[in-house]
């Protein structure tokens, strides 16, 4: 079970950040606290309120300017499914237990058979090539951050006591509203008004700041997830398809398919080239109908709004 933690965003919790409703700004951690102006935020609220609509589709966006603590959002108290999201999470939790807890985890060889593997083969692209020999919390955490590696993610909750393990980690950091219920491939299984294995974009923005750039995590493995997140292969027609191409973006996506509402997100820390401190960027979608595949091409388009709220486009 992971130990306490102490999170150092405190200007950034998820209490502020959820008081934002449909759309609004609240403080974020940074030297200097400055709320959104009237003008971006409307626009921002313009400009999404327009995509849902022609994409048939509903969002939830928050980001974040570390450096000057201007927080714009949309839908930032509303609840969507964590899906594949939570590898990034979950890694955090091993790192911070192997940390302060369980010295050595990261290169202890962890084994499995196939049979435990049957249900998430397909979508166990690097853990499959590994049946016989094992790997270790370090390499599960580069297959299920990278290739989003099902089977991975799968692991790694059991290092830190399932998805209940997860759910205390949360808590630990000051999260008080994600959660997650069940591991891989039920966890994608999501309705409309589900409340199990979901977060908020205002929870996710700001424990994903805290894992990325607070306290919680030791230097060295704060950069370590920083370092899989720059690596990911999964989110090029998402978050990074709506920023620049000169812009250093480390993501962690997450999809539940056609089958689960089509819902799709993609969480990233961003750094502007001359920027003095990150963006965090938080988007969350799924379609208003069952049975429709994700939109990518929305997600990237929320993410070029967030960045131009805030002032970086």
């Amino acid at each position: 079970m992971t130990r306490p933690v102490r999170p150092v965003l405190a200007a950034l919790t998820s209490a502020a950040l959820l008081g934002v409703a449909a759309c609004g700004t609240a403080a974020a951690p940074a030297r200097v606290a400055r709320p959104a102006t009237d003008t971006s935020d409307a626009a921002l609220r313009k400009t999404l309120a327009e995509l849902e609509n022609s994409h048939d589709t509903r969002i939830g966006a928050v980001g974040i300017d570390l450096a000057t603590g201007e927080t714009v959002g949309y839908r930032a108290g509303e609840r969507f499914p964590f899906n594949s999201m939570f590898k990034v999470f979950a890694c955090s939790a091993v790192l911070h237990e192997a940390r302060t807890g369980r010295p050595g985890l990261m290169d202890e060889v962890i084994r499995w058979t196939p049979d435990d593997m049957a249900a998430l083969t397909e979508n166990s692209p690097e853990t499959t090539e590994y049946t016989d020999t094992g790997m270790t919390p370090a390499q599960l955490c580069r297959a299920g951050i990278t290739k989003s590696d099902g089977f991975a993610g799968n692991m790694l909750l059991k290092q830190i006591g399932g998805p209940s393990g997860l759910t205390a980690f949360f808590r630990s950091t000051g999260d008080r509203v994600s959660r997650l219920d069940r591991p891989e491939p039920y966890l994608t299984e999501w309705e409309p008004g589900r409340v199990r294995d979901t977060t908020t974009p205002a929870a996710s923005a700001r424990t994903f700041a805290e894992l990325t750039t607070g306290t919680t995590l030791h230097p060295r493995d704060r950069a370590r997830l920083v370092g899989w997140l720059d690596a990911s292969l999964t989110g090029a027609e998402r978050i990074r398809a709506g920023l620049p191409d000169d812009w250093t973006v480390g993501d962690k996506t997450g999809t539940g398919g056609a089958k689960n509402h089509g819902s799709a997100g993609d969480i990233a820390i961003v750094r502007p080239p001359g920027s003095t401190a990150p963006l965090i960027l938080s988007v969350l979608t799924n379609r208003k109908t069952d049975d429709t595949p994700n939109d990518n091409e929305v997600i990237a388009r929320t993410a070029t709004a967030l960045a131009e709220a805030l002032g970086h486009l």
